[in-house]
């Protein structure tokens, strides 16, 4: 499949994949008639992209991650740890939304309570 193909079959952005290809993480390059051709196994490493930016990691960290995976022998636990990492940020920013929920809540309670 080409870009244009993939991008609407699996809701994939066009700049996710221009992103993939400035890497250079394809195995084999597969430009076929001036055009990336994708297979399975790029399918498959998207799909990790994909997961990745929607959980909230930036480019670089998704680039980073992906050439852990490609280019890292026994780089398991490397991956952990990053994915770790990244959870506890996202488990801070979570604490953080819900000390202003309740400072939202108190105030909704005191407008309440004083009656004006």
């Amino acid at each position: 499949m080409n870009k244009k193909e993939v991008s609407q079959k699996y809701r994939i952005p066009v700049e996710v994949l221009d992103e993939y290809e400035s890497w250079g993480l394809c195995n084999v390059v597969k430009y076929v008639m001036g055009e990336w051709q994708y297979d399975n196994q790029d399918l498959e490493r998207l799909s990790t992209i994909m997961a990745l930016h929607d959980v909230g990691f930036s480019n670089k960290e998704v680039e980073q991650y992906m050439r852990l995976l490609l280019e890292t022998p026994n780089s398991k636990q490397t991956r952990i740890d990053f994915l770790t990492k990244k959870r506890k940020s996202k488990l801070d920013e979570i604490h953080l939304q819900e000390k202003q929920l309740e400072r939202i809540d108190y105030l909704r309670h005191e407008i309440n309570e004083r009656k004006f």
